[in-house]
């Protein structure tokens, strides 16, 4: 029987570290590689294709909400598990809308961890014990117009969101244009998109804003 490959994203060195030493003590895991933000697990998961990411929601340069989508769209094959902090409701419909097939909280035990790598690998649904039953009742209610008036990130694309990220995270737009590969008058036209459906004005609004949605660590 072959091995489940799972590729690890943290942002704290320590969790990796630990998340691998647990992980390797079981026989039908392996740890393919490990990412220190959103982007480099993207790029890793596009160049090792393991059938599971474990990953962070609020990591640096690319967050864990739009990580999944990437990956999903990249190959919607590769589960992903999000292994995070955060019990907010939002968090939770937003992963779910994105793909992501497991939500675990980092105070779960070990063997939680491995009963969702277990369970979506099989392409099961796995969450939390403490994620309420409710939350995952009100997003199976909820329409996909109802889900996108729920939160106004849905009115960006996806490139906007990573462009609105790096903005908040400080980077300028010469930066975020060597980053994405853009042309500095694209990514002008995309913050300028992005300030006019968020209806914000200035470079400090669209930091709040950002904090608010989980986008960048305050």
């Amino acid at each position: 029987m072959s091995k489940i490959r799972v590729l690890l994203a943290d942002d704290h060195t320590i969790v990796r570290q630990g998340l691998i030493a647990l992980l390797d003590s079981h026989e039908d895991i392996e740890i393919v590689g490990e990412a220190e933000n959103g982007r480099q697990a993207f790029e890793k998961t596009k160049q090792m294709i393991p059938d599971i990411v474990v990953l962070d929601i609020t990591m640096p340069n690319l967050n864990g909400i739009e990580a999944t989508r990437k990956i999903k769209k990249l190959n919607p094959e590769i589960k992903v598990i999000v292994l995070t902090m955060h019990d907010n409701e939002e968090y939770v419909y937003q992963l779910l809308q994105a793909g992501a097939s497991g939500y675990l909280l980092k105070e779960s035990a070990v063997s939680d961890l491995v009963s969702a790598i277990n369970a979506v690998k099989k392409g099961d649904i796995f969450l939390s014990p403490k994620i309420s039953k409710v939350v995952v009742k009100d997003y199976i209610k909820h329409t996909e117009r109802e889900s996108k008036a729920f939160d106004s990130l849905n009115m960006l694309t996806s490139r906007e969101r990573e462009v609105l990220q790096l903005i908040a995270e400080g980077y300028t737009n010469k930066e975020v244009a060597r980053l994405l590969k853009l042309s500095i008058k694209t990514v002008d036209i995309h913050r300028a998109h992005i300030k006019e459906k968020l209806q914000i004005r200035d470079t400090a609004g669209l930091v709040k804003y950002s904090i608010r949605h989980g986008l960048i660590k305050f």
